[in-house]
């Protein structure tokens, strides 16, 4: 747009901005709107003039005429053609009106007199507004022009000889053109450099707005009054705040309920000049709804505040908690694998000792000895059991991706799932359904079967009954993924169930080993799936609720680099 602008400003010498507070200099229209005006008026007393002369002298009346009938006729064209037409006149149209303005005021200062005429100064105004309409190389035509026909008038048709004063007339046309050229042409380049500015100043408005608008973080500014000045429309959504009603009124004690955090940063930015780098707070809503927030806030003073203003940027920081509770969840439970391993090393080979000592003790009792037979049964029976459970520490401990290789995870939900319906926990009238479409990973095949399998078998177990019970496989999007998240292009797994969902003291600790709410459970069937997910650079999320279920929702890579398969 600014090189439009220009283009314009060279081209046909045209002013390229219009007029606005501030400016000095009018548009092209509207000075040649005057031009138009001041010409009818002078044709208008030069009809007048040639009237009362036209039985004395009608050869003078009729050329006086006909010089203002082109007049009138070179005005109806021009006002046409910027005002009706709303055209963009060129230099040709530019020199044609001049020209039938120079005509005009030389006939008038023939017809009064020639050197001792009272109006060569319009030759000076005709030179300055056609010095504001054209370039200043261009325009030098106009002086030139008028100073010829003045030359001619003078020395042709005059029947005094011109002296000194004559040559001072000719040269204060061709200085008022210098001067009024020279301001004319820097004007029009203030004027396109203000125009440009101008663009540039609305375009960075509409880019920050777009921002602003579109951003996921809250911006809120509050004035030294504590009223609300500005609130962007994630803001509004974060706080419940309308702010097209809210705007200019006090807003303090309204974010004092919905964030007690934000409003004492917002005060203490207020009284103190105090800003906030990096906080943390907790946003309460209206319905009961609450989450965490990460804010800051800065502040800015205006010359017509006493109190300086303050801007506050807040982002709903849930999912970053989260991400921050998996990845701690998955240390922790390193942690206790490395443990496990070692206490099951430690206790398996003495536990078999005992046990193959009290089977060869039970086989030496006495047979009439009924008691000791019960108790080496006890033993051996407690020694299975506790080998057993040494089986999952170390089935627990030994969770890890051996190999990735492309895997249709639909079909190892298929198999998962057709495994699960054969196992005896689980009722015959139980439905599993298979939904979603063919979804290849890379991935470790038996790894993610046990995810699977785990999962819908839990899911049947908490249901003490008949289930119904949908596990889908499909690609994600990925504003479905928690904020913070880094997983390419995510593979979504979701087993969701119609059970009674996961009780509220054991859905804080689900995933810790040893943590169940199944009697008889060793709590290791959840602990396996988050090594195994976070084994594939996963993340898995719970969501249950008493009257709706429990979802398991699982997001995995697509891919793997060899590096990191490596």
């Amino acid at each position: 747009m600014a090189s439009d602008a220009k283009a314009t400003a060279r081209g046909s010498g045209a002013v390229a901005f219009r007029r606005a507070p501030g400016r000095t200099l009018p548009d092209q229209r509207t000075l040649l709107t005057w031009i138009f005006i001041g010409r009818i008026l002078a044709a208008v007393g030069l009809l007048t003039a040639a009237s009362l002369i036209w039985t004395t002298e009608p050869a003078v009346s009729f050329i006086v005429s006909v010089v203002v009938l082109l007049a009138f006729i070179l005005t109806a064209y021009g006002y046409w053609a910027i005002r009706l037409h709303d055209g963009r006149p060129g230099r040709l149209f530019l020199y044609v009106q001049a020209m039938a303005d120079l005509g005009l005021v030389s006939a008038l200062v023939h017809y009064t007199g020639g050197y001792a005429s009272a109006f060569p100064a319009l030759y000076i105004t005709v030179i300055a507004a056609y010095a504001l309409l054209l370039p200043l190389g261009a325009g030098l035509v106009i002086p030139l022009l008028a100073s010829a026909l003045y030359f001619i008038d003078i020395f042709y048709f005059q029947p005094v000889t011109p002296g000194l004063g004559f040559w001072g007339q000719i040269a204060i046309f061709l200085a008022a053109y210098g001067f009024v050229g020279v301001l004319a042409a820097r004007l029009r380049e203030a004027g396109v450099e203000r125009e440009t500015l101008k663009t540039e100043l609305k375009r960075v408005r509409l880019e920050a707005d777009d921002i602003l608008r579109n951003i996921r973080s809250g911006v809120l500014t509050v004035d030294g009054a504590g009223r609300l000045a500005f609130i962007n429309p994630m803001g509004e959504r974060l706080l419940q705040i309308d702010g097209a009603r809210a705007t200019g009124l006090p807003v303090l004690d309204t974010l004092k309920i919905r964030s007690p955090e934000l409003w004492a940063a917002i005060v203490a930015a207020i009284r103190h000049g105090r800003k906030v780098s990096r906080s943390e707070g907790l946003v309460q809503l209206e319905d009961g709804r609450s989450f965490p927030i990460g804010l800051s806030t800065t502040t800015f003073e205006r010359d017509s505040e006493q109190l300086p203003s303050v801007t506050a940027i807040f982002t709903d920081i849930s999912d970053l908690k989260r991400l921050q509770e998996l990845h701690l969840r998955a240390e922790r439970l390193e942690a206790v694998a490395a443990l496990s391993a070692s206490l099951a090393h430690e206790i398996r080979n003495p536990l078999a000792s005992i046990r193959s000592s009290v089977e060869q003790l039970a086989r030496s009792a006495r047979p009439d000895d009924e008691d000791e037979r019960v108790l080496a049964q006890l033993i051996v029976r407690e020694s299975d059991r506790l080998s057993r459970l040494l089986s999952e520490f170390l089935d627990f401990s030994r969770v890890r991706a051996s190999r990735f290789v492309p895997v249709d995870l639909q079909a190892v939900v298929t198999a998962a799932a057709r495994l699960v319906r054969e196992h005896p926990d689980c009722p015959p009238d139980t439905v599993i359904r298979v939904l979603g479409q063919r979804t290849v990973l890379d991935g470790d095949e038996d790894l993610l079967h046990r995810v699977v399998a785990n999962l819908v078998l839990n899911a049947v177990q908490a249901a003490k009954g008949p289930a119904e019970i949908s596990v889908t496989t499909g690609l994600a999007r990925p504003s479905e993924l928690p904020t913070g998240s880094e997983i390419e292009n995510p593979i979504r797994l979701e087993i969701r169930d119609n059970g009674p969902g996961i009780p509220e003291e054991v859905r804080a600790r689900l995933f810790e080993p040893f943590v169940t709410g199944r009697a008889g459970g060793t709590g290791l069937g959840l602990a396996i799936v988050q090594r195994a997910v976070e084994a594939h650079r996963g993340l898995v999320l719970v969501d249950s609720d008493a009257s709706r279920g429990t979802t398991f929702t699982i997001f995995f890579p697509a891919r793997w680099s060899a590096e990191e398969a490596a």
